[in-house]
Order: structure tokens, then sequence, then C-alpha cells
């Protein structure tokens, strides 16, 4: 009855388009929000697709660092990470496990991370610091048609603040945050603009983030969960730092052509992960308080480089763009394999019990460009086509080494443990077009298609003890050709309000495997790609006083030959499994009841499972729940700021996000023990804040996690190689962080 009411209020007058996360100024303004999500500027309502746009101000406002920040502003969107840099984004539902991404990542023009499955570009989504951010656009459904392969689910867009013409100013931003349990928390920002003549300007911006861990290490002598050991050895050891910077020259000699040259770097070191020993069968957290059980000690690096350069011409008769760019992204981490490894390595050679640890390394190397051609006919049509390239080369390799128990001593063997090298390559050719048809003042349609072509190589030599003493080496090679395409008409109601469907196709492309020593008969060599096909339909408006505003989507995926990963002999191998659907809706909700009062409602119901079985070493049945997406996903967010006199305002705010009971990763294992999918269990958070803002300087106290929920993200397996993972048969679950007190402290000229 609210929607019904809602959409009454909204199409019966004039309305304006804006995001349900756009910063209130204080004011009703006309300030409408302009996305670059086809491409081209336009607002927000002009766009037929489902979008959200978490806007600077709010970022900053809401102290955000990283994606874990801004989720309760964008429904449908999901984070499953438990180790900073290592995280698998996820859009209406559109995840299976596998390691190829189903969300794209750009940073303005550029693409980041690995479009293939050989470089773990599932579990590596850029996760840029925030700050000097313009606005984040969070795109739904496939976006094949214009940003390529591997944005089945969509696309997260950071826009940055370009630099300012003949425009002097700076911020900074410090804070400190204790933690329940855990170590202190601190964070600090830093910006510059200075103009260089008439003509030129350079921005600059730095962060630093040091994040106190929580978790503790315990002994590892206990054998069950009747009798652990639980006198710590180490304290707060999933501590971590964050910490780079951006620097962006923009030259504009006239209204008519700009370059702007940028680069970004951003380094994350984290010890070990935020996640927790718990119960097998009911995820709740053992010993009473957030542990691991770590011989060795972990680490995660992960090191991001993006270097680009966009050029814009206004040709007259058409708008000329050129977005050349070069990312890196290098991860390397250590993985304690002691109680999995030990016994196995004893019973082979006979060894004494050591310390064993996966050593890894994922290195992505990325070259890419794009030209398009921009224009209009008259009123009447709309028109873009461009073409894009893309030369990527990725590096993964492993190896198992055993230390001295109790130190970081290694042991040298006479024989190799296990040494995993893949290396591959892959190029991208495409071209595309997209036209949108004014067929008179209300009625507009879209037409969008994309020819994509890929090839790719892959070089793999894996030996070693653990291998079963058989060496693996393969070079194969495989391609894709592809067609996506989007349809989206659009009607307006009334001045700016309106309704729209949209049909879009999106890929990820297959590719070479990875060849497991003794793999049985039938086991691919390669893998084909899955497609998405999306039926959208929704509402975008606002009242024209802006004190009430919409924005609704429903939607059906259809999702074929879907990418699955399972375990062949210890090695991870791609396989193609039937299919799986994902229907649901989204909505936001924004009310303006008075000036400074914003209350934002919004939510996702996401109905995501498989349409058959999957391979049976995966675990999947026919109706089983994609993993880590809930059904249910609710937001409601409030801000209230007044003013104290002069240039003083206070504020207050506050957030509540609810997600219902998710599935984890399919296991086959678990499901032979127990019949069913693993569950992770519902939560809530809340947040809350409050703060001066004096103009030039500020001060916000805020507190996340004000319940101290203990919200669970991500679960491991629970064995491998046959044998038990954890001490006592426990698995391990990613958990959110408990509640934090912070004080943040800002100023700006």
């Amino acid at each position: 009855m609210l929607m019904t009411a809602c959409l009454a209020a909204i199409a019966s007058g004039p309305a304006l388009a804006q995001s349900a996360t756009d910063s209130d100024k204080g004011t009703f303004g006309d300030d409408e929000i302009v996305v670059t999500a086809q491409k081209r500027e336009q607002t927000l309502i002009d766009v037929p697709q489902s979008i959200s746009v978490v806007s600077g101000d709010l970022l900053e406002r809401s102290q955000a660092n990283n994606f874990q920040d801004f989720l309760n502003h964008v429904p449908g969107l999901q984070l499953n990470q438990a180790t900073p840099g290592a995280g698998r984004l996820v859009l209406r539902g559109l995840n299976t496990g596998g390691v190829a991404s189903t969300v794209g990542v750009y940073v303005d023009e550029t693409p980041f991370g690995s479009s293939t499955a050989l470089a773990n570009g599932a579990v590596l989504a850029g996760d840029f610091d925030t700050f000097d951010i313009a606005r984040v656009e969070v795109l739904r459904g496939p976006q094949g048609t214009l940003y390529g392969a591997s944005t089945l689910g969509g696309l997260i867009k950071y826009v940055t603040n370009a630099p300012k013409l003949g425009a002097t100013e700076g911020a900074v931003r410090g804070a400190a945050e204790a933690t329940k349990g855990g170590a202190m928390s601190y964070h600090g920002n830093a910006m510059i603009n200075l103009p260089l003549g008439e003509t030129l300007a350079f921005r600059a911006s730095g962060f630093y983030h040091k994040n106190g861990g929580w978790i503790d290490s315990i002994g590892t002598s206990g054998t069950s969960f009747a009798s652990p050991v639980t006198s710590d050895v180490a304290s707060n050891i999933n501590d971590s730092k964050v910490y780079g910077g951006r620097a962006s020259l923009l030259f504009k000699p006239n209204e008519m052509f700009d370059v702007r040259l940028t680069a970004y770097l951003q380094n994350i070191r984290a010890n070990a992960d935020s996640s927790v020993e718990s119960d097998p069968a009911t995820l709740r957290t053992l010993y009473g308080r957030p542990t691991q059980s770590q011989f060795s000690p972990e680490f995660t690096n992960v090191n991001y480089r993006v270097y680009s350069g966009t050029i814009t011409a206004d040709l007259g008769f058409a708008t000329l763009t050129s977005a050349t760019s070069y990312a890196t992204q290098k991860q390397t981490f250590r993985d304690d394999a002691t109680f999995n490894l030990s016994g196995i390595v004893q019973a082979l050679l006979g060894a004494p019990a050591n310390d064993f640890v996966l050593n890894q390394k994922v290195n992505t190397r990325k070259w890419t460009q794009e030209l398009r051609l921009a224009g209009a006919v008259g009123n009447s049509l709309d028109w873009l086509i461009g073409g894009y390239y893309n030369d990527e080369k990725g590096l993964l390799l492993q190896d198992y080494a055993a230390y001295t128990p109790g130190t970081t001593t290694p042991i040298v063997f006479p024989f190799v443990l296990g040494h995993v090298d893949l290396q591959s390559k892959y190029k991208e050719y495409a071209g595309f077009a997209n036209l949108t048809l004014h067929l008179g003042t209300m009625f507009d349609i879209d037409f969008g298609g994309r020819y994509s072509h890929n090839k790719q190589v892959a070089s793999q030599a894996a030996s070693g003890v653990l291998a079963g003493n058989v060496p693996v080496n393969s070079n194969l090679r495989s391609s894709d050709n592809v067609f996506t395409y989007s349809v989206a008409p659009k009607f307006k109601i009334s001045e700016r309000a309106t309704l729209y469907a949209r049909v879009a196709k999106g890929y990820r492309p297959g590719g070479p495997n990875v060849i497991a020593p003794n793999a049985p008969a039938g086991t691919p060599s390669s893998f084909d790609p899955d497609t998405a096909v999306s039926y959208e339909a929704g509402f975008k408006g606002e009242t024209a006083d802006r004190s009430l505003g919409l924005d609704l989507a429903v939607f059906h995926i259809d999702w074929d030959k879907i990418q699955l990963l399972t375990v062949v002999n210890g090695f991870g191998v791609n396989i193609n499994g039937a299919g799986a659907k994902s229907q649901g809706a989204e909505f936001t909700l924004t009310m303006r009841p008075t000036k400074g009062f914003v209350v934002s409602f919004n939510g996702a119901y996401t109905d995501a499972k498989l349409k058959a079985d999957a391979p049976a070493l995966v675990g999947g049945r026919k109706g089983d729940q994609l993993p880590f997406t809930p059904k249910y996903a609710i937001s409601l967010n409030s801000d209230y700021d007044w003013d104290l006199g002069g240039t003083t305002k206070a504020f207050i705010g506050g957030s509540l996000r609810y997600l219902s009971k998710q599935s984890g990763s399919f296991d086959a294992a678990f499901r032979a023990a127990n019949g069913r999918q693993r569950q992770l269990p519902s939560y809530a958070t809340v947040d809350l804040r409050a703060g001066l803002d004096f103009g030039k300087f500020g001060i916000e106290a805020y507190v996340r996690n004000l319940t101290d929920t203990e919200g669970k993200t991500s679960t491991g397996a629970l064995t491998a190689n046959g044998l038990p993972l954890n001490p006592g048969g426990a698995i391990i679950t990613g958990v959110i962080r408990p509640r934090t007190f912070g004080l943040s402290l800002s100023a700006q000229y």
C-alpha cells in the first residue's frame, strides 16, 4: 500500500529524478544527479536501467573507506569478504563461488581486475578507498553492451573528482576508533587541488588506515570442542594497513578539448583474515570469543596500480573520447596449512610434524584502449559507437613450504612438496554501438549491441609430492565469439517521472582449464563461457519539491552454462553447470519531510537458485539457493541537520541494515553429512553518527555495529584432501567487526 501511494503521488505531477542516496544539502534544491552509466553524461532519470548512486558527501559523512562501508546504501549489493583486498562482489544473486568475476569494477574509464578465471578475479575485486570520490555508481543487471565481459550481475564505477581549473583548495580528515575486544584503529586522509595557470590543474589525495585486529590466536593442542586450549599465543592477529594515493593532471585549453592523466596507487597489508572457528553444524562461534588456531602466521598483501589517460575532443558533429589505461594487481599471501598437511606429509614421507604453509602469488597486468564517438541527430536520435582492446597477462604461483614448529624458519627438503606455475594471456577485441530513438516527447527506446572476440593461452607446470609426484605440463588455447545486446524502452509518465523496461545480455569468457594430476577421465581441459539474459521493468521519479522519491525495479535473469569451481585431486578446476535463475525486486524510497531531514528506506528481494543439479563434485542440487545472497536485504538510513547560527550546523544520523539467512558455498562433503546446504544465519546492524560542521572545520562521533552483532559473512571448507582443515573439526567463518566507537576531525579550505 505504501508503494502504491508513493507511485500515485509522484506520477500525478511534475517530478525530478534523484538518487535515494544523494546527500541532502538542507534545502529542497533542484540539483539533478548526473551519471555516466551509458558512457555519456545523463540525468539519472534518463537512464533506462536500475542504478544506485552514492554521493561523495554521503561517503564522507558515513566515514566510508571501502565496499563494506557503503553497502547499506545500495539495494541488492552483497560483499563476501574475510580479508581486506580479497572480496567477492555479488549483484542480483549471480554467484556460484567460481573464480571469475560476475561484477565489473571501473575507476573512471578504467576497467580493473582480471577478465578470466585463471587469475582469481572474482575474489580480488578492486576495493578502492573512497576519499575524494565524486560518487559511486552501481549498475544492476548485465552490462555487456557497453562494459563487456564479466559484468553479468552488474558494475561498480568509481567516479573520482577531477582537478578544478582556477581553484586552490584542500582538505584533511583524521579519525580514531576503538573496537570492542580489539586494538585501536587510526585513519588519515588529505587532498589538495592547485591551478597551474589558466588551462592546467593538479589534484592529489592520499590516505592511510591502520585497522586494529580483534581476533586472537589460541593454543592448538586441543583436539575437540569439549577440550580446547584457549591460552592466547597472539592477540588481535587480524590487523591491517591500507595506504596509497591518487594524482591527476587536467589540461583544458578550451571548452572543446581536454586531457586528463591519472595515477592511482593503493597498498593493502593484512595479517590473519577476519574469520573465527565455528561449529560446522550451527556456525556458532566456538570458545566464547573470536579466535583462530594458528600454527604459522598468515598474511595477505595486495597492491593496486592504475595509470590512465583520457582525451575528449568536441568535433562539432560528435564528441570523440579516447581512454587508455594500464593497471596491475599483485597479491601475495601465506595460508597456514599445518593441521591439514602435517599428517599427510608424515604418512607419505615419515617426516616429523612441522608447520606447513601455502605461499601464493597472483599478478595481473592489463592494458586497455577504448575509442568512442558520440553524437546526436537533431532531437530524434542519440548515437554512440566505439571499439575496445584489452591485452592482459596473468600469473598464479603456488608453493607449499615447511617451517620449524613455532617459528618462521624454513625447512629445506630434498624434494618438492608442491608447486604450481600457471601463466595466462588474454586478448579481447570488441566493437559496440548504442542508439536512443526519441519517438515524440514521451517515449524513447534504447538499443545497444556489442560483438566481442577473445583468445586465451594458458601454460601450467605442476609438480611435487602433494601432486602425487606426477608432473603436469600443459599449454592450452581457447577463443570465444560473443554478441551481447540491450533493448530498453522508456515512457515519461510526467515531465520527469518514468517507467522503463530493459532486456539485456551479458557474458563471462570461458577458457583453458587447470589440469589436475591423475585427473579422472572426462575432466574438461577447457570450459565454456556462460551468459545471462535479464528482463527488467522499473519506475523512477520524485515529487517536484523533492519531498518524496521512489526507485523501483523488478527483474528475472536466466543464467545458462554457469561456471562452477570444483576440486579434483587437490586442484581447483572450472566446469560448466546447466543453469540458474534469479528473480526479485529492489526499491529505494526517499522522504524529505522537512528542511534538513532525509529518510531513505531501501531493500531487495532476491530468489536466486540452481535450475538443475550441479555436477556431483560441486554438491549443488536443483532448487538450491546460490551462495551468499540473502533472500531479503533491508536498510533504513536517516540524517537530520540544522543551523546553529552563522556557518555552524549540527547533524545526527543512523542506519539499520538487516540481512536474512543466506546459503554458504556449495559443499559436497557438507551435503553428504547433513543432507542440505550450509546456511549463514540472519543478522542486523545499527550505526549512529552525530557531529558539528563549522564551515571550514568539522567534528563527528560515530558508532558502528551498536548492538555488537556477530554477523557471519562467509564460510570456509570443512575438509581438504579428505582431512579436516581445522583442529577439532571446526569450520572457519568470516565475521563483521564488533562494536566500534569513532571520533573524526576534518578541515577544508
